[in-house]
């Protein structure tokens, strides 16, 4: 079962894109936007990641950070942020970690059988790492209610 509103985020420690070890309780003292994507450069995955780029601004005004994570490696991983212009931080959860832990494992992703991915999905932290809105989808081509996210952020 997913995590959801009201429980404690599940801290973890991922490699970024650097092959540095992050830990989620280093981005505790602002909101925190946890986005967890299946697989660089696949379409979807690339529209969500540049659509919160896009939001940087509004993010920083509601003094909330961007956290991405998805399986890839952290060359895969750091190819696709140089390559849309991504600035915030890109986890790399190739263990499956921070996935499993989260509840939210897609098995056989794209139909690769024994292939798992992070299901798509989106945890709005406060600054001392509670969960306040969660979001996962079944199906990993459509992209998250970013209005929903940005209400999430706004009502605390």
């Amino acid at each position: 079962m997913a995590i959801q509103a009201g429980d404690k985020a599940p801290n973890f420690t991922l490699h970024d894109t650097e092959k540095k070890e992050r830990s989620l309780s280093e981005f505790f003292g602002k909101k925190t936007v946890l986005a967890f994507y299946p697989g660089a450069f696949t379409g979807v995955c690339t529209k969500e990641m540049c659509a919160f780029q896009d939001a940087m601004t509004n993010f920083n005004s509601m003094n909330a950070q961007v956290v991405g994570i998805s399986v890839d490696s952290p060359f895969a991983n750091k190819a696709f942020a140089t390559a849309n212009n991504v600035t915030f931080p890109l986890l790399c959860d190739y263990n499956r970690v921070a996935t499993k832990a989260y509840g939210i494992i897609l098995e056989n992703f794209a139909g690769l059988n024994g292939y798992p991915a992070a299901k798509r999905s989106v945890f709005v932290l406060d600054a001392n790492g509670v969960v306040k809105y969660a979001w996962v989808s079944d199906n990993p081509g459509i992209e998250p209610p970013y209005d929903e996210v940005n209400k999430a952020l706004a009502s605390f």
